[in-house]
């Protein structure tokens, strides 16, 4: 455009442009950006801000800018009524800051001025009557006059942009409601799904309860496979419960914790003088849980002349004491589970293939607790409250650090090292916290964890001290809810000192109120 073209009419080609922007585009955000970008170059504005109030709050964020960078953007948070973006929200006036260095009330929010001499202006954004965000512009200092033609060419522009700012905020609140009713429905669905015996909500475990809702009303054999400390017994349990043999027994038998020779007497029972030792007949647990569920934990280490005999109970629900020579008819459901890896084990000879695949009828695979990180502290949570009333300790909260190591573990003895270290921690705990020093020393050091405390490729110890100055800070303004009063007093320091740590290492003190 030329330089000597008339105010007026620059400004009326201005707003024809932003009018055939709008006419064109379907992407609000995208929208708003490219008329601050019209606005930053035709008028030679510093940096432009469009804000919108969250449905349903008093907040509000900015949604398009130019001259601002991402962290400056995210900054950017306005209460209504706090500052000069948050007074025009409030009153649905429009203001002028001929210099921000002067003006108290001026934020500067998101960081972006650094004490610069510049005017400020911001007019409100209108829908039918209703304030919905603010439009705002940074420039060069200038007179009255100047300052109040911009006011008014802005105020112009905001009505231009109140109906694409309008469609946003409902296409937002649209998203919103959404999100929430799929958040209710995925809810109710895991709840209806979820055994309450069970613990977790990552995508692997909700696989895991729509199996056990598949096959609790049959009664197929079920193999149930995971590392050791899982709960596996539990979901085994589950199935049971679940199941129309829920009244009836659930009997268990942990195959590796009892010596070769007793194994096959244990599944199947014995007569009197069967062998050394046998002074009157004993039923087996299959009779035991003859019209129930028999759980056999640990599958994979009975021994061949033992599976030979559980092959043909699978296979004819019959069999006959140690020692006797009547056939008895069973009528039991049979959960197996194993740590091992079965088709290994059938690869070289240790674990019968017939039997493999009269087992595998309905394969349960429970993932390691490394797997499922989302779900360690909602498993930290359960046990807390369950050792808490066991131990009658009123336990709040996990402060960060220790937040940090279990989320950094491995937790080689998954779900059941998991509860052994939170009862140890609701033990030792004297102030209602579990603090980083109340779990054990295989958490406290880099050596046992995937990831070490110290980066692989090093770190300034400059670095590293702020990082735990950081966390001692914010784990006690978390106690107190963001008083930094209490917090200063609670640490054994001057208040004065607290707040310059807490401006130096960038924590924001308000999220924790």
């Amino acid at each position: 455009m030329n330089d000597q073209q008339p105010r007026s009419e620059k400004e009326l080609e201005i707003l024809y442009t932003i009018s055939h922007a709008v006419l064109k585009s379907s992407d609000i955000p995208t929208l708003l950006k490219e008329i601050l970008k019209i606005i930053e170059i035709e008028k030679g504005f510093i940096r432009g801000t469009v804000t919108l109030r969250m449905p349903d709050s008093d907040i509000l964020v900015i949604e398009a800018s130019a001259g601002l960078s991402p962290r400056e953007i995210e900054r950017g948070q306005y209460k209504l009524g706090e500052g000069i973006t948050g007074q025009v929200a409030e009153t649905g006036k429009s203001a002028i800051i001929p210099d921000i260095r002067r003006e108290k009330k001026f934020l500067d929010r998101t960081g972006s001025r650094k004490n610069a001499r510049l005017s400020f202006i911001c007019v409100p954004i209108i829908y039918r009557k209703n304030v919905i965000g603010t439009f705002s512009i940074d420039r060069t200092p200038a007179d009255k006059d100047e300052l109040e033609r911009d006011l008014k060419f802005l105020e112009l522009v905001a009505d231009i942009i109140a109906e694409a700012a309008a469609a946003l905020r409902e296409e937002i609140e649209e998203r919103e409601s959404l999100l929430a009713e799929n958040r209710r429905l995925h809810d109710e669905l895991g709840e209806y799904y979820r055994p309450g015996n069970m613990i977790g909500n990552c995508s692997s475990m909700r696989t895991v309860y729509t199996q056990v809702a598949q096959v609790s009303k049959t009664a197929a054999t079920v193999l149930v496979r995971g590392e050791s400390g899982t709960g596996k017994e539990l979901v085994a349990r589950a199935i049971h419960y679940t199941s129309p043999r829920a009244d009836k027994p659930f009997i268990c038998i942990n195959c590796a914790a009892l010596p070769e020779n007793l194994v096959e007497s244990e599944l199947f029972g014995h007569e009197k003088g069967a062998f050394t030792g046998a002074t009157q007949q004993r039923k087996g647990r299959f009779e035991l849980a003859h019209k129930g569920t028999l759980f056999l934990d640990e599958i994979g280490e009975i021994s061949p002349a033992v599976q030979v005999r559980l092959l043909r109970v699978l296979q004819e629900r019959s069999f006959e004491r140690v020692g006797g020579d009547k056939t008895l008819d069973v009528n039991v459901r049979i959960i197996a589970a194993t740590s091992k890896n079965l088709e290994e084990a059938v690869r070289n000879g240790k674990f019968r293939e017939d039997l493999y695949y009269r087992l595998n009828v309905f394969p349960v695979y429970i993932p390691p607790i490394r797997e499922r990180k989302s779900d360690i502290m909602l498993l930290a949570d359960h046990f807390i409250k369950q050792y808490s009333k066991v131990y009658s300790k009123e336990i709040k909260r996990i402060s960060t650090a220790a937040i940090n190591m279990m989320m950094s573990y491995h937790w080689p003895g998954n779900v059941r090292e998991l509860e052994n270290f939170i009862e140890r921690a609701v033990i030792s705990s004297t102030d209602g916290v579990i603090h980083a020093h109340s779990l054990p020393p295989s958490l406290q050091t880099g050596e046992y964890t995937n990831t070490p405390v110290i980066p692989s490729d090093g770190c300034s110890l400059a670095t590293m001290v702020d990082s735990y100055e950081r966390e001692i800070i914010v784990d006690a303004l978390k106690k107190f809810n963001g008083n930094a009063a209490a917090a200063a007093r609670y640490l054994q320091t001057t208040q004065r000192i607290l707040n310059y740590r807490i401006g130096k290492l960038g924590i924001h003190r308000e999220r924790y109120k």
